[in-house]
């Protein structure tokens, strides 16, 4: 079992690769991480070092993956955040390749481009998720505003919900896991993470917590990858990643930390 997740990098914290990979390891996968940056920390810190990786190093990194035939192994495709056009772009070639080499290949899209309101890629990125990525995607995982902004619809329900995954869908291949969402008719103190597949939603509400540590959107994508290159079934996967995400949250909140507590992985807290 294999995934190959391209992603961000980061010295200090859990975000992209930082926060997916030993999750994906912890559940018994193997990972092959690309980076596309190799940053001291998220930017949620006063100071930030690194940078975004070359667009001619990434590349190389994945005419690697290609040479040594992890393509043909891997079960599951991940891509995160991209951190240039330039990367965007070589990543949806790779995409491209990788899908008309590996027919069985699961390709999951987290289209990484902002939250609360604000997007924080560069230029050109949202162009290549749009026309290229997603088209090619067999799930993506956007959270709320994200799914708003790709379809170009305001979510106010679940009747708008399903629409908005719809524009998403396109012809019908793709499912989507919408998350960190508030509709009308969400319980008082919750927060749903939201499955459609086919028009029909399956919604996985947990409490909110009073915490915002980054990478949970990343963790959550990398746990769903691991339980699908498992050979689970779609909501299997997403119910069970929720679960495990909720219980870093709570181990989170309970230690006073800016970053979340992965180590180790809250297994025992996932129902059979």
């Amino acid at each position: 079992m294999l995934v190959i997740s391209i992603q961000s990098q980061v010295v200090h914290g859990h975000v992209g690769n930082s926060a997916a990979a030993y999750a994906m390891q912890a559940e018994g996968v193997n990972v092959a991480a690309v980076p596309t940056t190799l940053l001291s920390n998220h930017p949620r810190y006063p100071s930030l070092r690194g940078r975004v990786l070359e667009t001619e190093l990434v590349a190389d990194l994945l005419k690697g993956v290609e040479e040594r035939g992890l393509v043909d192994e891997a079960a599951v495709l991940v891509t995160g955040y991209l951190g240039s056009p330039g990367n965007a772009a070589v990543i949806a070639d790779f995409v491209e390749r990788a899908r008309t080499r590996n027919g069985k290949l699961v390709y999951l899209c987290d289209p990484v481009i902002g939250d609360d309101g604000r997007v924080y890629v560069a230029d050109g990125i949202l162009d290549v998720l749009r026309h290229r990525l997603l088209p090619a995607a067999n799930l993506t995982t956007p959270n709320q505003f994200e799914l708003e902004l790709l379809s170009g619809a305001a979510i106010a329900d679940a009747e708008s919900l399903s629409a908005a995954c719809a524009v998403l869908a396109g012809a019908g291949r793709t499912a989507v896991v919408a998350t960190g969402c508030t509709l009308a008719d969400t319980a008082a103190g919750q927060v749903e993470t939201i499955l459609c597949t086919e028009g029909r939603l399956s919604r996985f509400a947990t409490p909110r917590l009073p915490i915002r540590p980054y990478g949970t959107g990343d963790l959550l994508s990398g746990l769903i990858a691991a339980h699908l290159a498992k050979g689970e079934a779609m909501e299997l996967a997403v119910r069970r990643a929720v679960d495990t995400v909720f219980a870093v949250l709570v181990r989170t909140q309970d230690a006073g930390s800016a970053e979340m507590r992965l180590v180790p992985l809250p297994m025992a807290e996932r129902k059979p």
